[in-house]
């Protein structure tokens, strides 16, 4: 039986340049409403934690969220997803230094629909408004939401206690906030920041979620 998983796959080797006939397919058969575009997968992590945290299924619910593997790709994603390919709803959470790449990429692929609906003048362009914005990255953003001694709980939970010691004793982390920190050491590792991309959205209480992520979820 087909789900979100297939249909995932068959937009990421579309975007590399196969055929979309096999997308195209699952976009009817599943149905699908809306996709979720986000820069890698400790954010697909996270933001499938916490809508889990809330009850809820995105998959089920005609939500694909994609890993687009960088901002730089969603421009091509943009516009086999959105108004001049499969018609779906487009949104995306990124960081603050790649919102330019996301503005254009939904921008253009509005105006790529010859029959797009023009944004009324009292509001802001739609492909703004489908965009939500962490002040530094995602993890900054959930480290900020539980606070420092939380997270490290979590991580010694975990089972990186000892590494975490180890990283914060180079020279290159003195002077650095606990929360600066705590975000380069998620990064340290091949995999970390997926894992801890799920771990930290499960720890958050949904009343603290932070303001991006609420937004996003909220907008589904």
């Amino acid at each position: 039986m087909a789900d979100m998983g297939a249909f995932r796959e068959a937009v990421i080797a579309w975007v590399a340049g196969g055929p979309g006939d096999r997308a195209r397919e699952l976009a009817t058969r599943l149905p699908v409403r809306a996709a979720v575009l986000l820069e890698g997968p400790s954010d697909v992590a996270a933001v499938g934690a916490l809508a889990a945290s809330r009850g809820r299924n995105l998959a089920a619910e005609g939500v694909c969220v994609l890993s687009m593997g960088g901002a730089m790709s969603v421009g091509r994603f943009a516009r086999l997803l959105g108004p001049s390919g499969l018609g779906l709803r487009l949104t995306g959470l990124c960081d603050e230094a790649e919102r330019g790449y996301y503005a254009r990429g939904l921008e253009r692929a509005n105006a790529a629909q010859p029959n797009a609906p023009q944004p009324h003048a009292a509001h802001p362009d739609p492909a703004q408004q489908r965009i939500f914005v962490c002040a530094v990255d995602l993890e900054d953003e959930l480290i900020r939401a539980l606070g420092v001694t939380r997270v490290e709980e979590l991580v010694r939970a975990e089972g990186d206690l000892r590494a975490l010691q180890t990283f914060l004793r180079q020279p290159a982390q003195r002077g650095r906030s606990s929360q600066q920190q705590l975000r380069r050491f998620l990064g340290t590792k091949k995999g970390r920041k997926i894992h801890y991309g799920r771990v930290l959205a499960e720890a958050l209480d949904p009343a603290r979620m932070p303001a991006p992520l609420d937004g996003l979820l909220t907008s589904l």
